[in-house]
């Protein structure tokens, strides 16, 4: 495919864009790959890319019963960090983020990475304490992180009310590095490189089976036909439980809904990410001004995309105290995700008990920060059969008691 460039951008102009091509291709399926991956979000596309990039695996095809890039890759509020408390998470999500610096340069496509630093308020004693030994634990793992002061918080954020008669700011866990990206352009970019390197990426190809022989995967039956492979991946968040049953095993994982509003576009007044665990709200500007807002999980299972007006009313008035201004905005639109929640708030990167069949899933709210490091680490254990980025998440650990506790150590898994 011919690379995206200033000149490129010139040479059409002058012939009023008549040259583009496809970002990407729309093949048919053929009958047999080396590796088929299920789900074409950004984690999926992601570890087809790293398989081809690192590995040199190309005979692969990424399906995906919807759209590319339908599911929670583009319904998230796109938060960016790496400053988890236990070393296995801190080491894949600093991957990920790592990546995320050269990500355009590697792709050819601008997925507008902006290291605008995040921050997260301390806003009761305990979370000083906790986010204090989270940048100890931080300055070990090689994670550039601090723990700042009222008047700081103040000075990167001036917007922000920071002596609110109920949460008052003690201070916040600032990670400079951290920021945003635009979602959907990191799944279109993946999907692009994937593409040219002879990847089939076939949308609208739901697998409604999954065959095996002797223990081993043989392949998928899909609504465009059977398709054989030596090797399977799963990466359909939500839908992991789903696609387990189907391979013939169980996951301890629930799915909720996640919801997420943008206001009205705005001019310039906020170029940090802020999240405050303590009434779980988190909010940032997008480049197009929308103030973009985030809370918690719904309280129960549910597989709903929509939001609610309830969880609009909380979310906002958790932060309004914060935030006095956002009282005055408009709301543009809403909408929801469907998250893959572990017990411990851990994602789930291994083999099962399906041979030749991985597992990608239980990112729970976290997953759009972790997309280049996910990809990378599970193309390795998909190609080699094991990977030091993943060896901390397999399913064994929830029989062994060996939790990677996030939940507890963070706060919030987001």
């Amino acid at each position: 495919m011919r690379r995206y460039s200033a000149f490129a951008i010139a040479r059409e102009a002058a012939r009023y864009h008549q040259g583009w091509e496809r970002a990407w291709a729309s093949p048919k399926p053929k009958k047999k790959y080396d590796v088929v991956i299920v789900g074409a979000g950004g984690h999926g596309l992601a570890t087809a890319y790293y398989l081809g990039k690192n590995f040199g695996i190309t005979n692969v095809a990424i399906v995906e019963k919807g759209w590319l890039g339908g599911g929670n890759t583009g319904r998230n509020t796109t938060i960016i960090r790496s400053n988890y408390l236990q070393d296995p998470s801190a080491a894949i999500y600093e991957k990920a983020r790592s990546l995320y610096e050269t990500l355009s340069q590697d792709l050819n496509y601008n997925v507008m990475f902006s290291p605008r630093g995040v921050m997260m308020l301390a806003q009761t004693q305990h979370e000083i304490r906790g986010y204090e030994r989270t940048a100890h634990a931080n300055a070990y793992q090689g994670v550039e992180t601090e723990f700042i002061r009222p008047d700081r918080v103040k000075e990167l954020c001036p917007i922000m009310n920071i002596d609110g008669p109920r949460y008052p700011v003690l201070g916040a866990l600032w990670q400079p590095r951290g920021g945003t990206a635009r979602h959907d352009a990191v799944a279109w970019g993946y999907a692009r490189a994937c593409s040219a390197m002879g990847m089939d990426v076939i949308q609208k190809c739901e697998v409604t089976g999954i065959r095996q022989a002797n223990g081993q995967v043989t392949g998928v039956d899909t609504t465009l036909g059977a398709i054989d492979c030596d090797k399977l991946g799963i990466v359909v968040a939500g839908h992991s439980g789903h696609l387990a049953e189907m391979a013939g095993f169980r996951l301890p994982i629930e799915s909720v809904a996640l919801q997420a509003l943008v206001s009205e576009p705005i001019k310039p007044c906020m170029d940090v990410v802020v999240m405050a665990n303590t009434v779980h709200g988190y909010m940032s500007q997008s480049d197009k001004g929308e103030m973009v807002i985030g809370g918690g999980t719904d309280g129960f299972n549910n597989y709903t995309q929509r939001g609610s007006f309830h969880h609009i009313e909380e979310t906002v008035r958790a932060l309004v105290e914060t935030f006095p201004m956002i009282s005055r905005l408009k709301m543009l639109r809403q909408w929801g995700g469907i998250v893959d929640v572990t017990g411990d708030r851990s994602p789930i990167l291994t083999k099962t008990p399906l041979g030749g069949c991985f597992i990608n899933g239980g990112w729970g709210t976290g997953g759009f920060k972790a997309i280049p490091g996910s990809g990378w680490g599970f193309a390795e254990l998909m190609a080699k059969g094991h990977s030091p980025l993943t060896e901390a998440f397999g399913l064994e650990r929830f029989k062994e008691g060996r939790f990677i506790d996030e939940s507890v150590a963070a706060g919030v898994a987001h």
